[in-house]
């Protein structure tokens, strides 16, 4: 039996504070084929950072917002499978890693997602994170999708695939991550501006899937985990 293979795409914009930290757990990690750095319009360095460690990256600008730069990495892809993350975690290790590949990788789950612990509390009691932004997915999936992805708002990506995870029927593996968190955007970009930029993706989840998809989606979600 062939083992699946797995890329890492990891989307940042102005994450040199960040980035190093979640880079230091993909890097040669054993189930880790290629790890690629979807720099997005970046203006304070990350990608000469990224550069530094030896990491590849692809650039991007303008900035064009993280669902049409991952469609761009996802097209690049030549792995049987992805893992995306996110910049701008704080306290992963390679085990987190090795854990939310595993189930996908022995054929346990279609799909696997991450639940930080920081997650907030409706998703922790729901025990799904139905936008989180660490996913392990097969690219037999993806790949249909890409000329529909990259149009989508900046932040419908994660509700957008959701949509497809649950029509094609996938096993889905909900992850604990009790030691990883990320950051909130009010910390990252103060209180009006982190407000705002939190306002803008919940009109973007809306505009991608409307009020009621999101329900049927963590209906599905809990329900297909194994």
């Amino acid at each position: 039996m062939t083992l699946p293979r797995v890329t890492c795409l990891i989307p940042a914009h102005d994450e040199a504070a960040r980035i190093a930290g979640v880079l230091a757990a993909v890097r040669g990690h054993p189930l880790v084929s290629r790890t690629l750095v979807i720099d997005d319009g970046s203006t304070d360095g990350t990608a000469a950072l990224v550069r530094r460690l030896g990491v590849d990256v692809l650039g991007l600008s303008p900035n064009r917002g993280k669902s049409a730069a991952l469609a761009e990495g996802l097209a690049r892809v030549t792995t049987s499978h992805v893992m995306l993350l996110d910049a701008d975690l704080t306290g992963l290790s390679p085990d987190d890693v090795s854990r939310l590949i595993q189930p996908v990788l022995t054929g346990r789950a279609g799909v696997a997602l991450s639940l930080r612990g920081n997650a907030p509390l409706p998703w922790q009691a729901l025990g799904v994170d139905y936008i989180t932004g660490e996913r392990v997915l097969p690219m037999a999936l993806m790949r249909p999708i890409l000329p529909e992805m990259a149009a989508l708002p900046r932040f419908g990506l994660e509700v957008f695939m959701n949509d497809h995870i649950r029509a094609s029927g996938l096993a889905v593996a909900v992850v604990p991550w009790p030691r990883v968190a990320s950051p909130a955007k009010r910390r990252k970009r103060g209180m009006v501006a982190g407000l705002r930029a939190d306002l803008g993706m919940l009109a973007d989840i809306l505009r991608t899937a409307g009020p009621v998809a999101p329900l049927r989606q963590i209906a599905y979600l809990r329900g297909a985990r194994v």
